[in-house]
């Protein structure tokens, strides 16, 4: 068996291309305003959604289960770090619209 299932960062480096288009429409949409706050706004939380990501993979990857087998870690760890992934841009979505000066007046 390859030792590519006991690599916990493998789910990041497979999810990287679909990673970075939800990266590239979190920050591309809305298109206005396009503030300074914003911009500083939306850097934190596409780093704090890959940091998040690898944190979730190392912690799932190390508390899975390894009865099930020895690929059940790494899918356990690309699931979860998946959705830590969007659940951190979900949220940055719904802080970003709520933020005074971030999003458009009403």
């Amino acid at each position: 068996m390859s030792d590519l299932a006991g690599l916990p960062l493998l789910a990041l480096v497979l999810f990287a291309p679909w990673f970075l288009i939800l990266g590239w429409l979190y920050w591309w949409f809305p298109r206005q305003p396009r503030t300074a706050a914003r911009r500083r706004f939306d850097v934190a939380a596409l780093a704090l959604a890959v940091l998040a990501c690898i944190a979730s993979l190392h912690l799932s990857f190390d508390a899975a289960d390894r009865s099930h087998g020895h690929l059940w870690p790494q899918v356990l760890a690309t699931s979860v770090g998946y959705g830590v992934f969007l659940g951190v841009l979900a949220g940055a979505v719904l802080l970003r619209r709520r933020w005074p000066g971030l999003s458009q007046p009403r």
